[in-house]
Order: structure tokens, then sequence, then C-alpha cells
């Protein structure tokens, strides 16, 4: 059901640079970029997420409460994303680990604050 997310910042290229790595550990590139914006995805069809400068011009905020949810098909791809996330500067919000009987998940804060978890089920 989702298309795409856009997570605000306020240095793209940090931003970029810190996604293009991220993104790489699990099989995701730039699908779209542009002046303000650049998008990742694993294929065109599936959800892709994107880095953005605010088009109002105010400063980029993070959301509280607002997060991102990245899906991956394996316990070891959380670990990997999680894992390179921490290793390029992101913040620990929560150790991968299961929460519950069947949600593998691990947290994090991107460089800008904004938060994502990456997950598998089963």
């Amino acid at each position: 059901m989702i298309g795409y997310v856009t997570l605000g910042t306020n240095d793209l290229a940090r931003a970029t640079a810190f996604y293009d790595a991220l993104l790489a550990t699990i099989g995701a590139g730039r699908v779209m970029e542009g002046e303000r914006y650049v998008a990742w995805g694993v294929a065109p069809d599936k959800p892709a997420l994107g880095a953005i400068v605010p088009f109002d011009g105010q400063p980029a905020t993070v959301g509280n409460g607002t997060m991102v949810a990245l899906v991956v098909d394996s316990k070891d791809k959380v670990a990997a994303l999680h894992g390179k996330a921490l290793e390029l500067g992101a913040k620990d919000e929560g150790a991968v680990g299961y929460r519950g009987d069947n949600f593998y998940a691990g947290y994090f804060r991107d460089l800008d604050g904004n938060k994502l978890n990456v997950f598998c089920m089963g």
C-alpha cells in the first residue's frame, strides 16, 4: 500500500551518503533524484525511501512518534542493516532481537534524528 516515504533532512549530501551506504546493504539503490531529494528502492514496483529538503523552505524536523519500517527477508539482513546504520553514525534505538513471537527487529535514528526500524517476520 505504501508507495514511498520521505524523511526530511537539512543536509542532503550527508543524508545521501548515509542512505547510499546503508541501503546498499539490502540491495537498494537510487531510483529517483532531483535538486531537493534522492529516493532509493529495490524495484520500481516496490516502496521507496527518500531523503528530502523540505519544499516550504523551513528546517526539517523529526516527527515525534513517526517511524519508517524497512522490511527484509531474514534475521541476518535485520542485523546487517542495523549494524551498518550504527557503523555509519546512526543512534541505536533498540537492539536487534525478537519483539513478541514472530517479529524480529532493530531500531535506529539516522543522522537527522529520523527513527527507522528494520524487521522481518518469522
